[in-house]
């Protein structure tokens, strides 16, 4: 069975640091906001689980899409 919950690591488009999230792969597509754990500016994120593809994007506010 594969785990609901999976650490994702990315780099914040701000400050460019690494950064783990943890993602709940149960729901396809995800879009929200979380506070970088370095520098605390609100990045938005967008995940796309297809199966057993997971992608995951980070944007700052100025070029979210």
């Amino acid at each position: 069975m594969q785990d609901l919950i999976q650490e994702h690591v990315v780099f914040c488009p701000y400050c460019g640091e690494r950064i783990s999230l943890l993602l709940d792969v149960s729901v396809s597509d995800q879009d929200y906001i979380e506070d970088c754990q370095v520098c605390c500016r609100p990045m938005h994120v967008t995940v796309i689980v297809d199966g057993s593809n997971i992608s995951v994007s980070v944007f700052d506010e100025n070029n979210s899409f």
